[in-house]
């Protein structure tokens, strides 16, 4: 008979909130991210504040496991608390260089070609689907 190895587990495993910042644009939107999370093991809840588009799950998992599953289907999703120390930065900057006329050469790296190349153009359709209606009206 095969002897069954079993991994040691660390003592102190405790369930653990992990709380998301997700953009959700439909209450679809919110049966997608629960239905991701429902094949996760170790996920004890689910709770998807709409309003708020705040997803706090609660279990005992790996928060960056969490977050990647979350990202296959809302790429913007990040960490909640994450999100406050970003905005606590940013307000720090704009206070730092409010009195000065020129805010573009103040902060560097911030260039016009370097602000567009950050956002990407979520207009842009591809041709494959662009070619084929174009043919068929005709």
């Amino acid at each position: 008979m095969a002897s069954s190895q079993v991994a040691p587990v660390p003592k102190d495993v405790h369930p653990q909130l992990v709380e998301m910042k997700v953009p959700l644009y439909s209450y679809g939107c919110e049966k997608k991210v629960k239905k991701a999370l429902s094949n996760l093991k170790g996920i004890h809840s689910v709770h998807v504040d709409y309003e708020l588009q705040k997803v706090t799950v609660w279990g005992i998992c790996n928060r960056d496991d969490v977050l990647g599953i979350i990202k296959k289907k809302r790429r913007e999703a990040r960490f909640w608390d994450l999100d406050s120390t970003y905005q606590n930065e940013s307000a720090a900057v704009e206070q730092t260089y409010e009195g000065n006329g020129d805010e573009q050469a103040a902060v560097p790296g911030t260039t016009e070609k370097a602000a567009l190349e950050e956002r990407p153009n979520k207009t842009r359709k591809p041709w494959k689907r662009l070619l084929p209606l174009s043919m068929g009206l005709r």
